[in-house]
């Protein structure tokens, strides 16, 4: 029989945050609208904490990276959508980008309206879901007890939390848990392990979709060592502490550079992942071959 690939699934979803989520979902931008990205949405750094001060909104930047690495056909639009301001003054810094979404967020009825109207402009055909349409953040707890607040905060942390929660306790965007139980492979990184892949994996809600989902989970390695607490413990670690949050088993299968030698107990594939100019950057072509690999050896074969 036949195994399945990836142009056989008819729901893919890849969770997690910033630069590395964008970078997948480009690699895997044929498969359209059958793939959904759930962003991480608990930044508070940057053009996107000051507009989260200023407005009392989701952390828009992530949503705005990924949309700029969907972009397929580059115009006016798109280049004014990634304009970031320079100059002196109250915009230094601020990203047009993610002004447009505040903007549109006030004037839509959802955060997933003013998402899905920017991905229209720019003819995306990714689903692009924020994980949850409330704001929050992330909360650690050190080691002595004490709380940590906020992803920039946490990132700064020099030992590995005892606790990681959201907080308020917000609802996941209905659209994102629906996508997770129906999902036949799900993506979780690259990316910062505390501050990118976490946060959708503490909501409840997404928790409860996870323990239904008949999807495979593939965890995508990082390229570079990680920067911050999590950098103190192992990648075996880390998964297994995830596991240990959500309180059942997750992953499938590890995909890993080449370079790396973790020891670990999951099924574990190994490719060539770098772009050839920059080292530092999964290949996009590289990388969906790879997660094609993959796909071949975990998912039960077509009938």
């Amino acid at each position: 029989m036949l195994q399945k690939s990836l142009s056989d699934l008819n729901k893919v979803v890849a969770i997690g945050g910033g630069h590395g989520l964008g970078r997948v979902l480009s690699s895997l931008s044929f498969l359209g609208p059958r793939l959904t990205g759930i962003v991480t949405t608990t930044d508070n750094g940057g053009s996107t904490g000051r507009l989260r001060n200023a407005e009392n909104c989701i952390a828009w930047g992530d949503i705005r990276n990924c949309i700029n690495q969907l972009v397929t056909q580059p115009d006016i639009g798109s280049l004014l959508f990634e304009y970031r301001f320079q100059n002196e003054g109250e915009l230094k810094n601020h990203n047009l980008g993610n002004l447009m979404l505040v903007a549109l967020d006030n004037l839509c009825v959802r955060p997933l309206d003013a998402v899905n109207l920017i991905r229209n402009m720019l003819h995306v055909e990714c689903q692009l879901i924020p994980m949850s349409e409330q704001p929050s953040d992330l909360i650690a707890v050190t080691p002595c007890g004490s709380d940590v607040y906020g992803e920039v905060s946490v990132d700064k942390m020099h030992e590995f939390p005892n606790e990681l929660t959201v907080q308020p306790n917000v609802s996941a965007t209905l659209e994102a848990v629906q996508a997770i139980e129906k999902a036949e492979l799900i993506l979780l990184g690259p990316g910062s392990f505390l501050t990118s892949i976490m946060p959708p994996l503490l909501l409840k809600d997404i928790q409860v979709a996870l323990r239904r989902t008949n999807a495979k989970v593939i965890y995508l390695g990082n390229l570079q060592p990680e920067i911050g607490p999590a950098s103190t413990i192992s990648l075996q670690a880390r998964l297994k502490w995830c596991e240990g949050k959500l309180g059942f088993p997750l992953i499938n299968a590890v995909i890993q550079d080449i370079d790396k030698q973790s020891e670990l107990t999951y099924p574990t594939y190994t490719h060539d992942l770098r772009e050839n100019l920059n080292k530092n950057y999964h290949d996009r072509d590289k990388l969906k071959a790879a997660i094609e690999s993959v796909v071949n050896h975990i998912l039960m074969p077509a009938r």
